[in-house]
């Protein structure tokens, strides 16, 4: 973005990261601009592609995903087509990183079982070298980037 944010942009994001279904009058109030004034700013920030879009966080526990796992790839070549393939195919698969060092990918992935859990890796390694570590807890879960 060419064009800083400024503080009641901030202001704006945070509550949006904390509740993004909050009417925009709410929103207004919350950050002291009026309703068309909170309008303006959000449509702005879309504009510009600073806010790319809303959705629900899941509880994946309650959705039957009790296995959470981070699997680092080591991925050979430079034909990286099957691994998007599987990644668009694979609901399982929640966040993949292209990253520097050792391994090419990291991939935060939710399985049902331990067994769900070690097909999905067995596929990843047919791809290339896979190296799992089980999550006990997010000690501090994904909740948008934290405001100045």
């Amino acid at each position: 973005m060419t064009e800083e944010l400024d503080p009641t942009d901030w202001l704006i994001l945070a509550e949006l990261q904390r509740e993004g279904r909050i009417s925009l009058s709410e929103l207004g109030r919350r950050v002291n601009l009026s309703a068309s004034a909170t309008t303006e700013r959000v449509r702005r920030l879309e504009e510009k592609g600073v806010i790319t879009g809303y959705r629900a966080d899941i509880d994946l526990a309650k959705v039957g995903f009790t296995v959470l796992a981070v699997v680092r790839l080591k991925y050979p070549g430079n034909q990286h087509q099957p691994l998007h393939r599987l990644l668009e195919e694979r609901l399982e698969i929640l966040e993949c990183l292209r990253i520097t060092g050792e391994d090419c990918y990291t991939l935060k992935v939710a399985a049902t079982s331990m067994a769900h859990l070690e097909q999905l890796v067995n596929e990843l390694t047919e791809l290339g070298t896979t190296t799992t570590n089980l999550v006990y807890n997010q000690t501090l879960p994904y909740g948008g980037l934290r405001t100045p």
